[in-house]
């Protein structure tokens, strides 16, 4: 019997279209007169199978991936009405073993992924409280209220986890200096600001599972002795927000939130602060500066927000991520997360598949699993077909971790001693059209547009470096540049306040120190290996390859294309812009890259 229809309705499900869909099964509905419950998910993590609708009964859930509208008639024919499930369009099964939920899909893509942040993500409504409830929650909060604030702290300590933010700080150390703070007054502070590009964990969970997170401030509001909470979520995040607000007023009117908890003696409350988007408020001294209304720039450290943030009182700040991790270990016990990750990383961590990888989405896998079976086993490869060159890992400070060092453990420790950082999950693919030269500047335009311009180094330093990369770029650097740059990161690295300019020369070093031969390519060969950088560049119609179809000439932006149905075409130089917009529409391989200074 059929229990429920659900339609992932996170922030890629929308994007792809399942608004449409969900409006047609409920006109499906209503018009064969069905009395089944139709609601909205999060998202599962399989953003490239969005839009998802999966089909509940009692044993199983059957998801459907890439659902259009016009499928929807079929689905409800051949699945809803007469049990049979349309098979070539199913994506992942789930059923129940011993109250434990399994999953098979056709990609492989959950076989070594381990749920713990997102177990709830894609299979309940994050707009009921009575769902989340169902599902478990805040069973944690009320174990926790029924034990010692020390014992929680021991919890958190003995679990080993370490702040998913990208520092990798021990959570339940940053809890008991906060704990033994001397003050009335305390804060707890969930630091929803994800800027990284190509970043978005943070955004599905809390679009996904928004009680989780609030689930895990409250118990470590009462492990630290705080009664007022806030969450700094960007204000580019409008569903999260949305839903977030929905949550918080269902947990006050269920006595999760407010005074005396659960009848208790703890009283706790949670407000919302939207951010305007600043990268540097995602640092916590920032943050709390933007929140007390005052420019988002960096304070030095000590002393640090646990004895002195908010408003000048003791702060816990910790990540969405973090946070969500929270209400498992309480119901689980410390020993079981321990059990999971390396010695020194516990847990899981879960990443946002960006870029040119084949599977994009929200993966969550245990710590110690290695790149190569996260990028290649779980992300399938490249979208191209091209072989992977590099990934992008820790974001725009982050580094860039080449394919021979795929086999690098997943862990703090191991992706540090590679030059890149983990960050707080991001990571974005490149393939072999990738130039490394471009990545590295493109990464460094960002950081040079979101420094706060506090530190010298920081705000003069990074644009310096990434003048330099632009003119290596159109093939008029030096070796001298190079050894500019080698100069330069690590001044800026010392010189600079917070992890925004300690980090920021990364991109640079890690392609210098991988992809070196790219960047005498660019000086001394004056060429781009990768055919991207544009001055370097010109695109040319080859003749014995054109067939006139005018697919080009049709595609071009700027009409730098001439030429008559079934002749051949020529691209005019001085108008062309190279937006590589007619290499990609020719299906015959006719438009070809050659180097500014090559014959046509």
């Amino acid at each position: 019997m059929i229990e429920a229809i659900a339609v992932g309705m996170n922030s890629c499900g929308i994007a792809a279209g399942a608004k449409a869909t969900y409006e047609s099964i409920e006109t499906e509905l209503k018009k064969r007169n069905l009395d089944v419950t139709l609601k909205i998910v999060g998202c599962v993590g399989m953003c490239y199978n969005e839009p998802l609708v999966s089909v509940f009964t009692k044993d199983e859930i059957i998801t459907y991936g890439n659902v259009m509208p016009d499928m929807i008639p079929r689905i409800m024919e051949e699945h809803i009405l007469n049990g049979k499930p349309v098979e070539e369009w199913v994506v992942k099964r789930d059923w129940y073993e011993h109250g434990i939920r399994k999953t098979w899909d056709v990609d492989g893509y959950f076989d070594k992924q381990k749920k713990i942040v997102l177990e709830n993500s894609g299979y309940i409504n994050p707009e009921d409280i009575d769902e989340y409830i169902a599902a478990g929650g805040y069973k944690a909060l009320k174990k926790a209220l029924g034990m010692k604030p020390e014992e929680i702290i021991d919890i958190v300590i003995k679990s080993g986890l370490r702040g998913r933010g990208g520092a990798g700080f021990p959570t339940g150390l940053k809890w008991k200096f906060v704990k033994e703070s001397k003050g009335e007054v305390k804060y707890i502070i969930c630091n929803a600001d994800e800027g990284d590009p190509g970043a978005f964990m943070d955004r599905n969970v809390l679009e996904g599972d928004p009680h989780r997170v609030i689930e895990g401030m409250i118990i470590g509001a009462y492990a630290t002795g705080a009664h007022n909470g806030l969450i700094y979520v960007r204000a580019e995040y409008p569903l999260a927000i949305e839903r977030l607000k929905k949550a918080l007023s269902q947990a006050r009117d269920k006595g999760f939130l407010g005074d005396n908890i659960l009848g208790g003696a703890f009283s706790f409350d949670i407000k919302i602060k939207e951010g305007a988007g600043a990268f540097v408020c995602g640092e916590e001294t920032a943050l709390i500066q933007s929140i007390e209304g005052k420019r988002g720039m960096p304070k030095p450290r000590p002393p640090y927000p646990a004895q002195k943030g908010l408003w000048g009182k003791p702060t816990n700040i910790n990540n969405v991520e973090t946070w969500a991790n929270i209400p498992w270990i309480i119901n689980h016990g410390w020993e079981k997360y321990a059990e999971i990750g390396t010695e020194k990383s516990k847990g899981t961590k879960v990443f946002a598949l960006a870029g040119k990888i084949n599977r994009s989405g929200n993966v969550e896998v245990p710590m110690g699993l290695t790149l190569k079976e996260l990028l290649y086993d779980i992300g399938g490869g490249t979208k191209t077909g091209k072989r992977i060159k590099a990934v992008q890992l820790g974001g725009p400070s982050g580094g860039c971790i080449p394919e021979r060092l795929f086999g690098t453990s997943v862990d703090y420790e191991s992706i540090t001693e590679t030059g890149a950082i983990m960050g707080s999950g991001g990571m974005v693919v490149m393939d072999e059209e990738t130039c490394m030269v471009d990545i590295a500047k493109f990464f460094l335009d960002f950081t040079v547009k979101e420094s706060c311009g506090k530190c010298t180094f920081c705000r003069l330093g990074t644009r310096r470096m990434w003048e330099i990369l632009d003119k290596i770029s159109k093939g008029k650097g030096t070796p001298d540049d190079i050894k500019t740059l080698e100069r330069l990161a690590p001044q800026i690295m010392a010189g600079s306040l917070c992890a925004l300019g300690q980090t920021a020369p990364k991109p640079v070093l890690t392609t210098l120190k991988y992809f070196r031969d790219e960047y005498l390519a660019h000086v001394d060969e004056k060429k781009c290996p990768a055919k991207v950088c544009r001055e370097l560049i010109k695109y040319v119609i080859n003749p014995d390859k054109c067939t006139g179809c005018t697919a080009c000439a049709r595609s071009c932006p700027v009409n730098a294309i001439s030429g008559k149905k079934r002749e051949v075409h020529k691209i005019d130089q001085e108008h062309c812009i190279k937006c590589r917009t007619c290499y990609e529409v020719c299906k015959f391989g006719a438009v070809e890259i050659k180097y500014t200074h090559e014959d046509d």
